[in-house]
């Protein structure tokens, strides 16, 4: 019951603050959209904002009236000078009100650019990073210039409002935008300004990284393990597991490790990182799309000190971005989980680890893996 009391509050709160204003808007006519479906698809929206940048695909082929009516008055400049001027934190950031452009008027921010559009019921859901409509209560018909980004899942919102784009680069942003500090109306206590909006053709698919090398090239890169208490650096057997080689190099490469923590130590045993939920920020769409199971590639490596192997669950095929580092002969790995590296430096930066106080495997002090750096020949 207290779950469904806490996600009944969520929506009352999130549809007061993405709703706009009470008010009544009756355009004389809706927005008719004036590009072709070609003009629309493959765009991007970059928005420029005081806390950074946030990347948004948008989404034309679902709600091409939203995403014409979007790209116009960007290229207007009238996003440009505004703010998020509502934002619930880990939830919601609402803005694109031209009135919030004066700030004089923010008494009257929520109540500018709505009543333009009219709905158009998509099958998106208000999952983390999707940009949607914001509407006045009751009146699925007057979407606007205002928008909202979902922080993280809403999916009381779900088929209420249109769902026009979706953020590809940024969520971090649109996190600490959510979170910054703001009064008892949800409003921020400082303008959080929304520099300008530019719209630009999709970036094509970048080709993946450490595909096309051979063995003997993967032999030759090095990576470096750069922690809060020094830097480690491996060597990679990609002639004995050469599908995790290439995934830890394409994973080091896009940042994804950065950021995380050695969230294990096993005194004798090993130390562990590489598992997400240690990081301290949001990964990018971009990263999340780099992550998948790998199937297992035991060899006869030995799992002596030193050693780095591929963290798993039960299932052998589980491994994703988790990794250890041995620190004494564990002959019950052998076998059992991939060996794909070895350290050549920073032995002593992994005593260090190991020598950590712990709570049961857990260290009591945050162990940072600050980046991990891709060393090419």
């Amino acid at each position: 019951m207290r779950w469904r009391l806490a996600l009944i509050v969520q929506f009352i709160v999130i549809q007061l603050y993405v709703s706009g204003t009470l008010v009544s808007t009756q355009p004389q006519e809706f927005f008719s959209n004036p590009f072709s479906i070609e003009e629309l698809q493959g765009k991007q929206a970059v928005i420029e904002t005081v806390s950074g940048t946030i990347v948004v695909d948008l989404l034309a082929e679902v709600a091409p009236n939203h995403v014409g009516h979007f790209i116009l008055k960007a290229r207007e400049g009238t996003y440009d000078g505004t703010v998020f001027h509502r934002i619930i934190s880990m939830g919601i950031i609402q803005g694109g009100d031209p009135i919030s452009k004066d700030p004089q008027q923010q008494a009257d921010y929520g109540t500018g650019g709505l009543g333009i559009l009219q709905f158009e019921p998509n099958s998106e859901l208000h999952t983390r990073g999707a940009v949607s409509a914001v509407l006045v209560p009751g009146d699925r018909d007057s979407a606007g210039s205002q928008f909202f980004i979902c922080v993280t899942d809403q999916i009381a919102l779900n088929g209420q409002y249109t769902v026009f784009g979706r953020v590809v680069e940024g969520i971090a942003t649109v996190q600490k935008l959510s979170t910054a500090p703001a009064n008892s109306n949800a409003a921020p206590v400082q303008r959080l300004e929304i520099h300008r909006i530019t719209i630009r053709d999709a970036s094509s698919s970048r080709p993946a990284l450490f595909i096309t090398e051979t063995v003997a090239m993967l032999q030759e890169y090095r990576v470096r393990i750069e922690t809060s208490m020094g830097a480690i650096i491996v060597e990679l057997f990609p002639d004995r597991a050469p599908s995790h080689v290439r995934n830890f190099l394409r994973l080091s490469a896009a940042g994804i490790y950065d950021g995380t923590a050695f969230h294990r130590v096993a005194k004798g045993f090993v130390i562990q990182a590489g598992h997400m939920p240690s990081r301290l920020e949001p990964l990018e769409v971009p990263q999340e799309r780099l992550i998948q199971s790998l199937e297992p590639e035991f060899n006869e490596t030995l799992h002596n000190t030193g050693i780095l192997s591929m963290a798993r669950l039960e299932d052998p095929a589980s491994a994703t971005t988790s990794f250890f580092i041995v620190t004494g002969r564990s002959q019950g790995l052998d076998g059992l989980y991939t060996a794909f590296g070895r350290v050549v430096e920073g032995l002593d930066v992994v005593e260090r680890i190991e020598n950590v106080p712990v709570n049961g495997e857990t260290p009591v002090e945050r162990v940072a893996v600050k980046r991990v750096v891709v060393i090419s020949p």
